[in-house]
């Protein structure tokens, strides 16, 4: 005889087979083991004891997927990527996930100067140079120093005037996963010729999950009073603007979408929020808090801390649905955003803006950390 069971046996049936198809179908790590440019390339697993599980891979350094538990202890995939090596190589948005540098966002027009010298830049954004070029730090494979079942250490050297930037760049980047939930990356660099640095990382982040529907129901808080304004190029203005009485005032939480569309020539330029936000803090030199954001749906929270003087809030504005993700979604306008911790955007060619040039003797370290709750 057929056992009969509860009727809510039943009714929690597709949200048990859901959940499991959500763990079956995430990364397979045979799909990450190939080589790029003669160099091997594979996937890695960080995780912890709270359920959260981060998959990097050494091409680009980049976070390939972040698992979260939500509310409902279902894991969720909350950062975007492709399913292999190969789609990443595919595609014309290279940037999911990925290490930026030598210097991340825009130089104006390609250009600067330093210590009496010209150099241009790869021109890879309408006028501008952006990420550090045609082949940055996302388009390379990067040496794995150490890995475990907690963090990566990675190390790439960047050479003299490869995309147009002065001195040999050694570079390395660790990510850790600790038990607070909290994934840090510590970038640490050196040179042998005084160079512009600027680094970060690329993820586009969906708190409800990889192609869960766009994100302007996440509701945001930023640490910042002030913003740097545009250009129609998007190259900063030189100058900073307080963010009260604007539709860049997040001070308190609200939802991103809730003003993304006024009429506003700063929002019309960045076709949405594409800005640099000058980080609130006492000492620049301590890491602070930067942002706090949930997912409207997965109560999902993702604190923000770094000891770098800006962020980048970038609502994925330029997105136009070509790819197919790893959730075997496309990636739509506005369905993630981006928080880079940053030094300004073209500070190099700002007389108001500081600037990091990383000299011979320096030994350059930062970092920033992501930090979830459910």
């Amino acid at each position: 005889m057929m056992k009969r069971y509860p009727k809510f046996i039943y009714l929690l049936l597709p949200f048990l087979f859901f959940a499991y198809m959500k763990r079956a179908t995430w990364l397979n790590p045979e799909h990450f083991k190939t080589e790029v440019n003669g160099k091997k390339t594979l996937l890695h697993f960080l995780k912890n004891e709270n359920g959260m599980k981060v998959a990097i891979t050494n091409y680009g350094a980049r976070i390939v997927g972040l698992q979260v538990p939500d509310k409902r202890g279902i894991e969720t995939d909350v950062v975007l990527g492709f399913a292999s090596i190969q789609d990443y190589l595919n595609t014309k948005q290279k940037y999911f996930g990925a290490s930026i540098g030598r210097y991340a966002n825009r130089i104006a027009e390609g250009q600067f100067e330093l210590e009496g010298q010209s150099y241009q830049l790869p021109i890879n954004n309408g006028k501008n140079s952006i990420h550090g070029g045609l082949k940055g730090f996302h388009d390379v494979v990067w040496e794995i120093n150490e890995k475990s079942s907690n963090h990566i250490k990675l190390n790439y050297t960047e050479k003299h005037l490869a995309e147009g930037f002065p001195g040999n760049l050694t570079v390395e980047i660790t990510y850790t996963l600790n038990s607070n939930n909290e994934l840090s990356i510590v970038y640490k660099a050196s040179t042998d010729k005084a160079t512009p640095i600027n680094f970060t990382n690329h993820s586009f982040f969906n708190l409800n999950g990889e192609g869960s529907g766009d994100v302007l129901k996440h509701q945001l808080q930023l640490n910042a009073k002030e913003f740097t304004p545009i250009n129609e190029n998007q190259i900063p203005l030189g100058y900073q603007l307080k963010v009260e009485n604007t539709a860049f005032d997040f001070r308190s939480f609200h939802a991103i979408g809730q003003r993304i569309d006024d009429e506003n020539i700063q929002l019309k330029y960045g076709n949405g929020y594409d800005h640099n936000f000058v980080v609130s803090s006492d000492d620049k030199n301590t890491i602070t808090k930067v942002a706090s954001i949930v997912g409207d749906q997965s109560g999902i929270q993702m604190d923000v801390f770094s000891d770098l003087p800006g962020v980048q809030f970038y609502t994925a504005n330029f997105l136009k649905s070509y790819n197919t993700l790893k959730s075997g979604k496309t990636d739509d306008r506005r369905t993630a955003f981006c928080l880079e911790t940053q030094h300004f955007p073209d500070a190099i060619n700002q007389k108001n803006f500081y600037h990091k040039i990383l000299e011979p003797n320096d030994d350059y370290h930062s970092q920033t950390v992501y930090k979830f709750s459910w």
